[in-house]
Formats: structure tokens, C-alpha cells, sequence
């Protein structure tokens, strides 16, 4: 009898490219894009603002840190472009950190809603934590990640008053596809997902709501 692998190596192609798709860094710029798509007010803000914030975030807190990936293989700093390895991921866990807290700076001095910026400096201060968890043990940051969309459509419904049923929905299947995807391919266990992902929840909504406050 002939068997084949061949649904499990799909499985995993799909679980693979899930993972490129929602990967850690690209989740900032996902939220803001949903910010600017969702129908409140923010939706009618200058196509302009909207162009330069999302260069700003796309510039410093994506292409910045993918770029030093070649670097830091080079200097041994990582093996994989997965960073698979916990103690690997210090590091660039650590520029990343300080390249977030490089674009709440930058923005700031815009004179934008505090919304937008309390979503900014949430997504530095959750950077931060998962960088000082991460010390001492494995979090899933694509959990984390997907973790923060869900609470960003839900405080982003609840501070206008607007129900965003599709996108809370969306984001939800998204977030079991992400966490599915991590199980999959065996780098997290089922404890590093839900952790990262109550994480990223809580971390995200609490944080924009005290920074609401501050600013």
C-alpha cells in the first residue's frame, strides 16, 4: 500500500504562508490600516495623513528591522529567519522595541486624534513586555499580534460607538488561523499561544485606555 504526505506537506505550506502573511511586524500596520477602513471618523481623516503615517510605520517598524536580519545571520546572532530560538530573539526583540518607541516620538507631534496615538505608543509599550517576557520564556508574537487586532476592533467599536461585527469577526478567524498555524508547524506549544494571545489582548486595550488618559 502507497501512502502519501501529501495533505500534511499542504497543511504545512498553508500554515507557512499564514505566518508570513500575519507576521508579527506587519500587525501595527494592519491595525492602522483597519483604523482608517473602518466606518467612524477616522475613516474621513486626510488621504494624506493617512499615506504618511502608514509610510512611517512601514518604514521604521517593518522594513528597518527586516533588514538587519541579514546582518544579525551574519554575525550569528540568529541562524533562521524564523528566530525560532527564544534567546535568539532578544536582540532583535530589543531593536524592534526601541524603533517603536523611535515612530511614538516621530508621532507624536502630530496633531492627529489621540486614538491614533494612544494605538502607537500601545503598540510600543506591548513591544516592550513581550521583550522582557521573552528573557525568560517563549511567547508566541504572532499569538501576541493577533491577539491585539481583536482588542483594537473592539475598543475601536466601543470608543465610537459603531459595531464593527465583520471586522471583530474577521479578526477573530484570523487570530484561529494564527494560532493554528504556530501548532502546526510545532513551534509553540498550546500554552505559548493562548498566553501570547491574552497578552496581546489585554496588553493592547488596557494600555490604549491608561495612554487615552495621558496624553
Amino acid at each position: 500500500m502507497i501512502t502519501t504526505d501529501k495533505p500534511k506537506d499542504i497543511l504545512d505550506t498553508m500554515a507557512k504562508v499564514i505566518a508570513v502573511i500575519f507576521h508579527p511586524l506587519l500587525m501595527p500596520v494592519y491595525g492602522m490600516t483597519i483604523i482608517f477602513s473602518a466606518p467612524t471618523l477616522f475613516g474621513y481623516l486626510p488621504f494624506t495623513v493617512k499615506k504618511l503615517l502608514l509610510l512611517i510605520m512601514l518604514v521604521n517598524n517593518v522594513l528597518l528591522p527586516l533588514s538587519l536580519l541579514p546582518f544579525f545571520i551574519q554575525r550569528n546572532i540568529i541562524t533562521s529567519w524564523t528566530i525560532s530560538e527564544r534567546k535568539e530573539r532578544n536582540i532583535p526583540l530589543i531593536i524592534t522595541t526601541i524603533l517603536y518607541c523611535a515612530t511614538s516620538f516621530i508621532i507624536f507631534r502630530f496633531p492627529i486624534p489621540v486614538f491614533l496615538k494612544s494605538f502607537i505608543f500601545a503598540s510600543a509599550f506591548l513591544s516592550l513586555i513581550v521583550t522582557v517576557i521573552n528573557f525568560w520564556w517563549k511567547i508566541s508574537l504572532h499569538s501576541v499580534g493577533a491577539g491585539a487586532l481583536i482588542g483594537l476592533v473592539l475598543i475601536l467599536s466601543l470608543k465610537m460607538l459603531t459595531p464593527l461585527e465583520w471586522y471583530l469577526i474577521s479578526a477573530i478567524i484570523a487570530g484561529g488561523l494564527i494560532l493554528s498555524s504556530r501548532l502546526k508547524l510545532n513551534l509553540h506549544n498550546p500554552q505559548q499561544v493562548w498566553v501570547g494571545l491574552l497578552a496581546g489582548f489585554f496588553g493592547l486595550t488596557l494600555s490604549m485606555m491608561l495612554f487615552q488618559k495621558l496624553i
